[in-house]
């Protein structure tokens, strides 16, 4: 049985979103705020944040006015926007779909976080001794970032595949 295109992407959506909230049910249930499990020494740990602005704690300063419009309005346009492309766009490749696809779904479930608790909750961070360290992120920011990626690679292979053809 194959689904069709608008289940396959309803499907890869929900499933980015119920990771990512299985995740943090049980970080919230089982970690204390800012409690720092070592799970490879000091180089990959789990530590329980409540962020209550974007990307690394940016916007956290805002009159809570400001945060409702760009970081749960804004957000929920611009996903329903991606969402609408994706289904209705005939062309789009299989690679492209998947990458909008854990975007959407990454970006759905920090909206819901933020709409639900007031706050994204975040917890793992990487610190490969000072040569690469992240800020503290979760499941849905991982989504967001792979689906990033494979958007770059996607448009890389559509460039490749012009040139072949031109």
């Amino acid at each position: 049985m194959k689904l069709s295109k608008t289940a396959s992407i309803i499907l890869l959506i929900v499933a980015n979103i119920a990771i990512d909230q299985i995740s943090k049910v049980i970080v919230r249930g089982k970690i204390a705020t800012n409690e720092v499990i070592e799970v490879i020494g000091d180089t990959f740990i789990m530590t329980k944040v409540e962020n209550s602005g974007a990307f690394l704690g940016m916007g956290s300063e805002l009159s809570p006015t400001l945060k409702w419009i760009l970081l749960l309005i804004l957000p929920v346009i611009v996903l329903g926007g991606v969402l609408y492309y994706i289904i209705t766009n005939k062309t789009l490749d299989k690679l492209s779909l998947i990458a909008f696809c854990c975007i959407v779904g990454g970006g759905i479930a920090n909206v819901f976080d933020r709409f639900m608790y007031g706050s994204v909750t975040d917890f793992f961070h990487i610190d490969l001794g000072g040569v690469f360290r992240t800020g503290i992120f979760n499941v849905a920011d991982m989504s967001v970032s792979f689906g990033m990626i494979l958007l770059i690679i996607a448009s890389f292979k559509q460039k490749k595949q012009e040139k072949v053809n031109t």
